[in-house]
């Protein structure tokens, strides 16, 4: 017997979904049936996007965000809602990274990594989580209570790297927030997962991986080779998905066991 999972009539917001994985997040989701809206600074990239998704049946909605800033989260949010509806599923996925040693990192670079990986990530979820508890208390409007978060950590935040040790501690920080979130936050109906990609090929770095270094790094994999974007459809989808209600404060690695 097929199985499958149906998300039509789900709202999901991704962030960092200009490019990547977070354009992926939100092409997936929107096959099985979410409407989603595209959040991010690169509007032109995200109105890109929405023309894919439509042109494939989809549901999609662009708003500008900029996670490193409190008011534009805010006004994303309450946009979101507005236009589509309540957010029923959050992918956290907005991230950034630079590759230095630890004892070359200056506060500007540190503050770089860390305004957006985990702070901003916090305070988007933040504002996501405050909206579906106020509707599990019947104190907003909304027949569907409750909600999926999905924060996308990263393999660096289970296994230390060298020249990206700033990034590895956010994305540690990341694994804590989401255990803390799915502590506070199950007992009204919200799961709280992570995902940790291992080395994921994406258009930014398609070409590294036919460079000498690329090939140094794929010679440390357990199966030598990295992964595809498609490789975490799955995952997103089934923690988006009413299917993962006993799934909360998971950190799953999707990096074909480099991090054991």
């Amino acid at each position: 017997m097929a199985y499958s999972i149906d998300l039509s009539g789900r709202v999901a917001f991704v962030t960092g979904a200009s490019s990547g994985l977070g354009a992926q997040f939100a092409r997936t989701l929107s096959r099985a049936g979410a409407a989603v809206v595209l959040a991010s600074r690169r509007v032109d990239m995200l109105k890109e996007l929405r023309a894919r998704i439509e042109g494939e049946g989809g549901d999609a909605h662009v708003v500008e965000l900029d996670v490193t800033d409190r008011q534009s989260i805010k006004a994303a949010v309450a946009r979101a809602e507005t236009e589509v509806g309540s957010i029923d599923i959050l992918v956290n996925n907005s991230g950034v990274s630079s590759t230095q040693r630890l004892l070359d990192v200056d506060e500007g670079d540190y503050d770089f990594i860390f305004d957006t990986n985990a702070k901003g990530s916090f305070f988007v979820a933040q504002e996501v989580a405050r909206r579906m508890i106020q509707r599990a208390r019947g104190a907003a409007p909304g027949t569907y209570t409750g909600g999926r978060i999905i924060n996308i950590a990263s393999m660096a935040g289970l296994k230390v790297l060298p020249q990206i040790g700033v990034y590895c501690m956010s994305k540690a920080a990341v694994v804590q927030m989401t255990k803390a979130m799915a502590l506070e936050w199950g007992r009204f109906g919200i799961n709280v997962n992570a995902l940790c990609p291992g080395y994921i090929e994406t258009e930014f770095n398609q070409h590294h991986w036919d460079t000498e270094s690329g090939q140094k790094v794929v010679g440390m994999l357990p199966r030598k080779r990295v992964g595809k974007p498609e490789d975490l459809d799955g995952l997103v989808v089934l923690l988006a998905s009413a299917q993962s209600h006993f799934v909360n404060g998971a950190v799953v690695a999707v990096d074909d066991g480099f991090a054991l």
